[in-house]
Formats: C-alpha cells, sequence, structure tokens
C-alpha cells in the first residue's frame, strides 16, 4: 500500500499519558488524609470541566487521568483512627527520635498521599516507619547505618 492513503497523526487526537500508578499497599490515612484525597479530586473534576470547557486536550487528558487516580484512592481509602493508648507505636502516632549523630527528629505516621517528610510526616509503608511499629519508648531500632532511639510517643 502506497503511503499516500495511510493517514498521519496530525495532533487533533488525544494526548497518550501514562496512568498514575497505585500502590500495592493498603490505603491507610488519617482523617486529614482523607480531607486531601477528597479536595485533590474535587481539584481534578474542576480542572475537568474547565479542560472540556476551553476544549484543550492536553488539560483534558491529565485532568481525566488525575481524577481516575484520585477516584481510586478515595474508594479504595480506610480510615485509621488515632490509637488510644501510645504504648506502642501504630499507624498515626508522632513519633520523636535521637538519631546516632545527636540530631532530634519527629515523625508522624501517615497514609502514603499525605506523606511530606519535609513536613514532619512519613508514609506507613517507609523503612522508618516499618522499623518503627511496634516499638514503644526506650527502644532502638536500626534503619540502613543508623541507630535511632525513641525518646517519645505520641
Amino acid at each position: 500500500m502506497s503511503r499516500a492513503f495511510v493517514k498521519e497523526p496530525d495532533g487533533s487526537g488525544p494526548i497518550d499519558l501514562p496512568e498514575l500508578s497505585i500502590s500495592e499497599h493498603p490505603n491507610d490515612v488519617t482523617t486529614e488524609g482523607l480531607a486531601q484525597i477528597e479536595a485533590e479530586f474535587a481539584r481534578a473534576h474542576d480542572a475537568l470541566i474547565k479542560a472540556q470547557d476551553d476544549d484543550e486536550r492536553d488539560s483534558l487528558a491529565r485532568a481525566a487521568r488525575d481524577m481516575r487516580y484520585w477516584e481510586a484512592r478515595r474508594a479504595t481509602a480506610h480510615v485509621v483512627h488515632n490509637a488510644d493508648s501510645t504504648e506502642y507505636i501504630r499507624f498515626g502516632h508522632t513519633v520523636k527520635l535521637a538519631r546516632d549523630d545527636g540530631r532530634e527528629q519527629t515523625f508522624r505516621i501517615v497514609g502514603e498521599d499525605e506523606s511530606d517528610p519535609a513536613r514532619g510526616k512519613i508514609s506507613h509503608v517507609a523503612p522508618l516507619a516499618r522499623a518503627l511499629f511496634g516499638k514503644s519508648v526506650g527502644d532502638a531500632v536500626r534503619v540502613g547505618e543508623h541507630e535511632l532511639e525513641i525518646l517519645e510517643v505520641r
């Protein structure tokens, strides 16, 4: 067949964006984390409506992909309420640690979508969080090359 009869892409179709990957881990969230998911879903919905109104195919594809992601995260979210006891570290706890280099750090163990280490929030699937689960004040944990002592749990 001659190339004269093959339709070349003209840019009029939707762009092909890869899907945002969904974690294989349980979607445990704090109440604040669920609110963040709801806000992101609403933001993606608004972006989708705007892209449809503006007839912007790139924005439409991006907003539709984001909506699918946040819809899936919202559908699988499992709110884990704060534990009554702080005897053993669990999801949602805030933990103060002493590092072997003399620094102290405080982290709250949260859901994956709400994780922000720079703001003291680590995902429950992060190696540090996994090492801390079930431990108590005074226990030491080794993460990578560092040893950490648990100073406080709240």
